[in-house]
């Protein structure tokens, strides 16, 4: 039986618009989004804020809570957990120039303000993980922020979610630049490294995104070891990526199988998902699809990762010893492509 549980978010099917384009296709309501997310095979679904909470900057903490509540009534309608709760703070008027490492007071406690209703709403879904994207903290221009204070300024939001509740992880999601220029925060190691800065790093862990790792030049299986060697490992986004380009989250293994196989391989010789944790799909539909198939890229993801999952079950380990041994590496690697060819 598989060690894994599967998790989407309801931004994976959408209408296709990007930066060059409007939208190709029309919207799909909310519970069919979590009703075919049940049929799929998802375990799980990823929360924005506003994706339990839409109008949440115009309501109160009470209203908000309420909102929440109804949620949790639809995932336990369907046999859905929520597996985090992400403030959308990209996307304000508020975080033009970032969130918590804004230049202005007031737009920086704002975003602090929509990361605690964050926590009150993933309490209300009965999940205690708040994910940080930080995709706007960091810098347009290079001289506008001081990257010192940038820094204490991302651990002093941190630390306000921790303190409002003793009951919440905080998983950041690292990523070099896009919708910025430069963050600063751009891999799982400066991740790592600002949780034991926080004022409680057993509960400040990291997400991995496979494309956002190759955005940065870095292997994502490597970057996944990591952050299991620290124990810090607490999501992932699977998907993929055709090189140092924009952030496309294309289907997982269409782009790098082999580079797929190594992501399924490390987690699951070390034992992700022992602990609860859900393998995440943050999988974009392509823009010339269809309405009716527009589930198709997660349905794709997740039967990849499952026959890789098998490659890896049949993997043969005393077979990479032997050539280790002999550090006959050409020997090793024509043997995973031939398992992955089934040759």
């Amino acid at each position: 039986m598989s060690q894994f549980k599967f998790s989407v978010g309801p931004w994976n099917v959408h209408e296709g618009a990007d930066a060059f384009g409007p939208d190709v296709r029309g919207s799909i309501p909310f519970e069919e989004k979590i009703k075919k997310f049940k049929e799929i095979g998802m375990d799980a679904v990823q929360f924005h804020d506003d994706d339990a909470v839409p109008e949440m900057n115009s309501m109160t903490e009470k209203q908000i809570k309420e909102a929440a509540a109804d949620v949790k009534s639809l995932l336990n309608k369907y046999g859905l957990a929520a597996e985090f709760v992400a403030p959308r703070l990209w996307m304000d008027p508020h975080t033009m120039d970032g969130g918590f490492t804004s230049n202005s007071k007031e737009d920086r406690e704002f975003a602090i303000w929509r990361a605690l209703r964050s926590a009150d709403i993933a309490r209300q879904l009965g999940c205690d993980k708040i994910v940080l994207w930080l995709a706007r903290e960091g810098t347009l221009c290079q001289e506008s922020k001081d990257p010192v204070e940038g820094n204490k300024r991302l651990i002093d939001g941190i630390n306000a979610i921790l303190n409002y509740d003793k009951s919440m992880k905080v998983l950041i999601e690292p990523k070099p630049n896009e919708p910025i220029d430069r963050s600063f925060i751009p891999t799982i190691g400066h991740v790592i490294g600002l949780s034991y800065r926080t004022a409680d790093p057993n509960r400040v862990g990291g997400l991995i995104e496979s494309a956002h790792a190759i955005l940065a030049g870095l292997d994502p299986a490597n970057e996944m070891g990591y952050a299991l060697a620290a124990g810090k490992l607490w999501g992932v986004h699977l998907n993929d990526q055709n090189g140092m380009k924009f952030d496309q989250d294309k289907s997982f293994g269409a782009e790098n199988l082999r580079q797929a196989f190594n992501q399924v391989l490390v987690l699951k010789k070390h034992g992700f998902g022992n602990n609860g944790e859900y393998v995440g799909l943050d999988v974009k539909v392509m823009r010339t699809q269809k309405l009716e198939v527009s589930y198709r890229h997660i349905e794709n993801s997740l039967s990849v990762f499952r026959m890789l999952e098998k490659k890896a079950d049949t993997f043969d380990w005393a077979f990479q010893k032997k050539c280790v041994a002999e550090r006959d590496y050409e020997a090793l690697e024509h043997y995973t492509i031939k398992h992955l060819l089934n040759m």
